[in-house]
């Protein structure tokens, strides 16, 4: 039975309990999260850090390196071309025949220069083993200067050493070629090369028409009426006309006399001869320009007789080499561009 003076506990009695904060629940929740990926932040961005610091130091050192190597490698072609050079100077004593190229445009700088030819040429005479000097001949011309210079030097060592000098032309022996070949005991020629054009050439341009037509005008202030000379922007009168021509053929009968002087009396002179034409070899040989046919073979063979053929032409050392491989061709050709900028030519 039940009392009816019992109380039944209802469950709302005194204050009700307090509901939830759910806003408070998620912040705790998120600086929980903030404090837990807190470390492992740190971390990976230490790792990213220790990981590029160590990608930079490997990648220093492959660069340390190969410029090591580099240095290494260029030592070792140095002292491997000395060597070589050493080892072909003792090879030198038995009798050969030495051969020196003039192959190229004869200038100042080139490989033909006469910087270069005249250092082969002097090593080859010096020799004790070389019984004769051949110039291998392959030209256009080039500078009178270079030319007359080797001119001399190959007179003058004939002279000292008594030693022969003969000139093999292969496919061109023109202007400033001849000039040089002129000085040789001997001329050489294939049947078919290029051999001649002695004369002399000055070549420029003029732009004044072409000024007028665009409306530029050219200011050039000089000190010295001449100073101007040979300007391709300025009119060009018949005073400095008429001087660079007595010029040109003041050079062209030092020419003459050089050609007249190594040929003497095998050279059979015609309107022709010094008028600047070129002639095939066979035509060479009859007019006297040449002596007969042949080649390097033959003349070492034949003539020389001396089979064993050594080179004594001058050569772009490894550093130079290295310097043109990195654009200082570029440069040097630049300065010889301007150097040559309407000089006479033997061409």
């Amino acid at each position: 039975m039940t009392d009816p003076n019992r109380t039944e506990p209802t469950g709302f009695e005194g204050n009700p309990p307090a509901a939830p904060d759910l806003w408070a629940q998620q912040a705790t929740k998120n600086e929980a999260s903030k404090a837990a990926a807190a470390p492992g932040w740190e971390r990976e961005t230490l790792e990213k850090l220790v990981l590029g610091t160590l990608a930079e130091q490997r990648a220093a050192r492959r660069w340390r390196n190969f410029w090591r190597l580099a240095w290494v490698l260029l030592a070792g072609a140095v002292i491997w071309a000395a060597l070589s050079r050493e080892m072909t100077a003792t090879s030198k004593s038995t009798p050969h025949t030495a051969v020196v190229d003039v192959k190229g445009e004869i200038a100042a700088g080139a490989e033909a220069s006469a910087e270069f030819v005249v250092a082969a040429m002097r090593s080859a005479f010096e020799d004790a083993g070389s019984q004769a000097v051949v110039l291998l001949i392959n030209s256009p011309g080039g500078s009178p200067v270079q030319a007359g210079i080797i001119n001399d030097e190959i007179v003058r060592l004939k002279a000292k050493y008594n030693k022969p000098v003969y000139a093999v032309v292969e496919e061109t022996c023109a202007s400033a070629a001849y000039y040089i070949a002129a000085a040789a005991d001997g001329i050489f020629v294939d049947k078919a090369s290029i051999v001649g054009s002695i004369g002399v050439l000055m070549d420029g341009f003029g732009f004044t028409g072409t000024m007028e037509k665009l409306g530029v005008e050219r200011r050039l202030l000089t000190a010295g009426e001449n100073k101007g000379f040979l300007d391709p922007f300025s009119p060009q009168t018949e005073t400095q006309r008429a001087y660079a021509q007595a010029m040109l053929d003041q050079i062209h009968q030092q020419f003459i006399g050089v050609v007249k002087q190594g040929r003497g009396d095998r050279l059979k002179v015609t309107p022709e001869t010094f008028s600047g034409l070129f002639w095939t070899g066979q035509q060479a040989v009859e007019m006297g320009l040449a002596d007969q046919l042949g080649n390097l073979d033959y003349v070492a063979r034949e003539v020389v007789k001396a089979e064993d053929v050594i080179d004594y032409t001058r050569r772009d050392n490894v550093a130079e080499r290295l310097a043109k491989k990195f654009g200082a061709a570029v440069g040097m050709g630049a300065v010889k561009g301007l150097a040559a900028l309407q000089l006479p030519q033997l061409r």
